[in-house]
């Protein structure tokens, strides 16, 4: 089975966010990134949206996969939000998104973006991840979730 274990940064979820809009998703989740990197948030935040210029990033069934290429960083990672109110992220199937996954990958990763976006995309395609993202209320249970590998005592 597929995990986001070596992507998903440990302080970049938020299992409960009232963010409205895309747009105000885009900047938040950025920030969120951000402050878990070390990042300027402005640097992210326009890198993600230039990126959504080319084409949305929503997936369908309530999934939106935002990605961008920082410079900065060595090896892909990514952050996760739930939103309380789901953001039109205009998916193919016309369903606004409640999931969201940020990915954030060097600019010279190409093959390992690629990667990395193909297995996000694979995680989310599941329906049951899809239903117990929905129902986590905490971090810990995102984690539990999304990276079961890295989650040594989840009693």
């Amino acid at each position: 089975m597929s995990t986001l274990g070596d992507l998903l940064l440990p302080t970049a979820i938020v299992p409960r966010a009232r963010w409205q809009g895309r747009k105000q998703v885009l900047a938040e989740m950025s920030g969120v990134m951000a402050r878990a990197l070390g990042l300027d948030p402005r640097e992210v935040h326009e890198a993600v949206q230039e990126r959504e210029r080319l084409g949305s990033t929503g997936v369908g069934e309530g999934v939106a996969i935002p990605h961008a290429r920082i410079e900065s960083l060595t090896r892909p990672v990514g952050g996760f939000a739930r939103l309380l109110e789901p953001a039109d992220f205009e998916a193919i199937d016309e369903r606004p998104a409640d999931l969201i996954f940020m990915l954030l990958a060097p600019t010279d990763a190409g093959a390992d973006h690629l990667r990395a976006l193909a297995r996000a995309a694979r995680v989310f395609r599941q329906e049951r991840i899809r239903a117990a993202l929905r129902q986590a209320q905490t971090e810990d249970a995102v984690l539990a979730i999304l990276a079961p590998d890295t989650v040594t005592d989840a009693a």
